[in-house]
């Protein structure tokens, strides 16, 4: 079950929304009051935040800008403000998504549903033998050595190892590329690959990416 996390000050539509929340499968928990905001907002205890912006002695994108120093838990941010520029400022502090007061319950589910999926997907960490795959850092670490991939290296990574063993075509792999809005020509899919080869020789994975003349490539 999914733990939802409410930061606002307004009793009643806090409680309205907690019961809402667990009438639809969430395990909702509150926070409204100054000194039991940071305390329940930085537990790292939840998969998502309900976070108002007008708080008592603080403001909900301030919080914002210092929770994403510490955490990429999903926020959706809920606000009687309905300006472009609060919304603008909301996602640039990291917000995952904006929603207005007072709101269409069934949509604040659907938003709520939207971005726990999205957020499901970035924050997988996969294993590829000993070493860690984390799609959120963009990162492959082995040990005490960490590679960076760029976001093309990254979705070609990750289509390899999801059919590791077996030889995944170039044409699969464009189309991957072109899916995720990223276009390559031929050329530039080689150069890609060279470079994560190049990557994964550095962590100790020498030879990781066989080349299959007219088929593609498999990862070891």
């Amino acid at each position: 079950m999914k733990k939802i996390l409410v930061i606002e000050d307004d009793e009643v539509l806090c409680s309205e929304l907690r019961i809402m929340l667990n009438n639809s499968g969430y395990d909702a928990d509150s926070a409204g009051e100054e000194n039991e905001i940071k305390q329940k907002l930085f537990s790292d205890g939840y998969d998502l935040v309900l976070l108002d912006i007008n708080l008592p002695g603080t403001n909900g994108e301030e919080l914002l800008k210092e929770f994403r120093k510490r955490s990429e838990t999903p926020v959706i941010m809920l606000t009687s403000r309905t300006t472009e520029i609060d919304e603008l400022i909301s996602m640039s502090c990291g917000a995952d998504d904006f929603i207005t007061k007072p709101y269409n319950p069934t949509i604040l589910l659907l938003r709520i549903s939207a971005v726990l999926k999205r957020a499901s997907k970035t924050n997988l960490v996969q294993k590829y033998h000993d070493a860690e795959l984390s799609s959120v850092r963009g990162t492959l670490t082995r040990g005490s050595c960490e590679q960076s991939l760029t976001k093309n290296e990254m979705i070609i990574f990750q289509l390899l190892l999801e059919r590791q063993g077996e030889i995944v075509t170039r044409d699969a792999i464009m189309t991957a590329l072109w899916d995720n809005d990223e276009f390559v020509n031929d050329n530039a899919l080689s150069v890609n690959i060279s470079r994560l080869r190049g990557k994964l020789s550095e962590l100790g994975y020498e030879d990781a990416i066989v080349t299959r003349k007219k088929l593609g490539y498999v990862l070891k």
